[in-house]
C-alpha cells in the first residue's frame, strides 16, 4: 500500500513530539529522587493550649513519703456453713440469697461500715480460720526522717501486725506507737536504717476554700494513686466525735485512701482522709480530711508518750439558741449552755452551776459546745484556765485546774418509773405534772400535742427541775418564774429538764395571748 509523503511526515512528527515529552518527564522524576526532595504536605493539626496548673512537680517530691499500710489480724473463723450473720438484706438490693456472693458484695462495696447521713470509714474486715492474714489496707505518711508515718486509728485498731509498703515497693515492718480514737489517729514507726522522704504539716489556719490540693494514697490497694480537687468546706460537723472540725474536699478518696495525706500546692499536708460521704461505697466527690493542726498536735503527743493527754472541764453541755439567748437575755445564740456539772469534775468544784452559758476560756471566744471541747481538750490536764459565764444577766469569770479527760463517757443509768401523785396543770404550757417523790421538781405526765413544748420536745416522765434558774418544787415556782420573765420583758423562760439522769435546757415562750 502506499502512503502519500505528507501524511507520512506528519505522523513521523507527533511520534517524536511524544518521544521529547516522555524524555523531559522522566528528566524530571528522575531529578526529584536524585536530589532528595518530596512533595510539599499539609502540617498536622497542633493548638496552642492555655497553660493550666499541673500538679506533677508536687506528685514527685511528695510521692516517696507516701506509703500503703497493710494490717493484720487473728480473727474468728468464719460461719462452716458460709452464712454470713452481719448481712443486712436492705444494703443488697435483688441479690440472690447466695452467702459467697452476698460475702463479695460486702467485701468490695463495703457494706456494713456506713454511718449516719452516709458517712463512711472503711475499717478491717475478714475471716480466715484464726491465722493472721490482711484484714485492712490503708495509706500514710513519714513525719520523720527516722522512719515516723501517720495513719488512721481505724485502719491499724484491729492489727496485730503491720507492714509498710514504700512508693518503690520496698515492705518494711512497722510497730504501732500510739492511737487517738477520739480524732482516728495513729502513729506507726519503720526500722529500715535508711533516712526516709517525709512531709511536713501546713498552717492549715490559711487554707482557703476553693484552693487546689492534691490527695495521694493506696485505693482498693493499688498502691501509689494521686486525685487532684479544691477544698469545699471548712468546720465540717460530721458526727463522728466531739472534736470533729474537718475540711471537706471533692478530690476522689476511696477504701483504702484512709489516713493518706492531701497536700497543698506547696507540697505540704493540709488533712489526713479519714472518711466520706457516699450512699454506695464508692467516692462521690464528698470527702473529709483531720485538719493538719489538730493531726500535728495529736502526733506530737503519741510519739511522745504514745497516748493523748487531754484537758477536762467536767460539764455536759448543749447549743444556745436564739429562744435560749433570749430567755437569759444574751445578745447571741453563741457559747455552751451547762446543763449539769459533774460531782467529781474540777467544773463544779470551781464554781460552774447547770444554766451557766460559758462564753471564753482564756479569753477566746467560745461559739458552741464543740470549739469548747476543742479549746479545753488542747490543755494539758492540771492547766490552771480562765472560764468566762454568763450568769444571772452578766458576765462572771472563773478559774478552773483542769482534769484529765477520763478514757471513757460517762453512761446513763436505766430508765425510772415516773411517779403518780396527784396531777396538776400548767396551762399556758401545755404540761400536765406532778410534783416527783422526792419533792424535788415537776414531773410532766401528760403534754398538748399542739404546744411550744412538744415541739422542743419535752416528753412524759421528763423532771422540771428549774425554770430561770430558780428551783421548781411547785406549780407556783413555774408561774412566778414565768411572770418575773414578762416583767423583764423577756419573751421566754428557761426551763431546766431532767431525762434518764441527763440534763438539758429548753426555752418556752410566755406572755402569748
Amino acid at each position: 500500500m502506499n502512503v502519500a509523503p505528507n501524511s507520512y511526515s506528519r505522523t513521523r512528527k507527533r511520534l517524536m513530539a511524544a518521544a521529547a515529552s516522555l524524555a523531559i518527564a522522566g528528566a524530571i522524576g528522575f531529578g526529584a529522587v536524585a536530589t532528595g526532595t518530596a512533595p510539599v504536605l499539609a502540617d498536622a493539626v497542633r493548638v496552642e493550649a492555655p497553660q493550666v496548673p499541673s500538679f506533677a512537680d508536687v506528685v514527685e517530691r511528695v510521692s516517696p513519703a507516701v506509703v500503703s499500710v497493710r494490717v493484720k489480724s487473728k480473727i474468728e473463723p468464719a460461719a462452716d456453713d458460709g452464712s454470713d450473720q452481719s448481712d443486712d438484706p436492705d444494703a443488697f438490693g435483688n441479690l440472690p440469697d447466695n452467702p459467697q456472693l452476698r460475702r463479695f458484695f460486702r467485701e468490695f462495696r463495703g457494706f456494713g461500715d456506713q454511718g449516719p447521713n452516709g458517712m463512711r470509714r472503711f475499717g478491717p474486715r475478714g475471716h480466715n480460720n484464726g491465722q493472721p492474714r490482711p484484714v485492712a489496707q490503708g495509706s500514710g505518711f513519714f513525719i520523720s526522717d527516722d522512719g515516723y508515718l501517720v495513719t488512721n486509728n481505724h485502719v491499724v485498731e484491729e492489727g496485730s501486725s503491720f507492714t509498710v509498703v514504700t512508693n518503690d515497693g520496698k515492705e518494711l515492718d512497722a510497730k504501732l506507737i500510739g492511737t487517738d480514737p477520739r480524732t482516728d489517729l495513729a502513729v506507726l514507726k519503720v526500722d529500715g536504717g535508711d533516712k526516709f522522704t517525709y512531709v511536713d504539716f501546713a498552717d492549715d489556719s490559711k487554707v482557703r476554700v476553693g484552693d487546689w490540693v492534691v490527695a495521694v494514697g493506696n485505693p482498693f490497694g493499688l498502691g501509689g494513686t494521686v486525685t487532684a480537687g479544691i477544698v469545699s468546706a471548712r468546720g465540717r460537723d460530721i458526727g463522728a466525735g466531739p472534736y470533729d472540725d474537718f475540711i471537706q474536699i471533692d478530690a476522689s478518696v476511696n477504701r483504702g485512701n484512709s489516713g493518706g495525706p492531701t497536700f497543698n500546692l506547696n507540697g505540704q499536708v493540709v488533712g489526713i482522709n479519714t472518711a466520706i460521704f457516699s450512699p454506695s461505697g464508692g467516692s462521690v466527690g464528698i470527702a473529709f480530711d483531720i485538719p493538719a493542726s489538730t493531726a500535728k498536735q495529736v502526733v506530737q503527743d503519741l510519739m511522745k508518750s504514745g497516748a493523748v493527754q487531754r484537758g477536762w472541764l467536767g460539764v455536759e453541755i448543749q447549743p444556745v439558741n436564739s429562744d435560749i439567748a433570749e430567755s437569759l437575755g444574751l445578745k447571741s445564740d453563741k457559747g455552751a449552755l451547762v446543763s449539769s456539772a459533774q460531782d467529781d469534775g474540777p467544773g463544779k468544784k470551781a464554781g460552774i452551776t447547770a444554766g451557766d452559758v460559758i462564753t471564753q476560756v482564756d479569753g477566746k471566744d467560745v461559739a458552741s459546745p464543740k470549739e469548747l471541747a476543742r479549746l479545753i481538750g488542747a490543755y494539758q490536764p492540771g492547766k490552771s484556765v480562765d472560764v468566762t459565764v454568763w450568769r444571772d444577766g452578766k458576765n462572771q469569770t472563773v478559774k478552773v485546774d483542769l482534769g484529765k479527760l477520763p478514757s471513757s463517757d460517762k453512761q446513763a443509768s436505766a430508765d425510772e418509773p415516773a411517779p403518780t401523785p396527784k396531777a396538776d396543770t400548767l396551762a399556758d404550757l401545755g404540761l400536765t405534772v406532778t410534783k416527783s417523790d422526792n419533792g424535788k421538781g415537776l414531773v410532766v405526765t401528760d403534754i398538748d400535742p399542739d404546744s411550744d413544748a412538744a415541739d422542743r420536745g419535752i416528753q412524759p416522765g421528763d423532771v422540771i427541775t428549774s425554770v430561770n434558774s430558780t428551783e421548781v418544787n411547785g406549780t407556783g415556782d413555774v408561774d412566778k418564774a414565768m411572770a418575773d420573765a414578762v416583767k423583764s420583758g423577756r419573751k421566754a423562760v428557761l426551763m431546766q429538764i431532767t431525762r434518764d439522769d441527763n440534763n438539758r435546757f429548753v426555752a418556752l415562750p410566755v406572755n402569748k395571748g
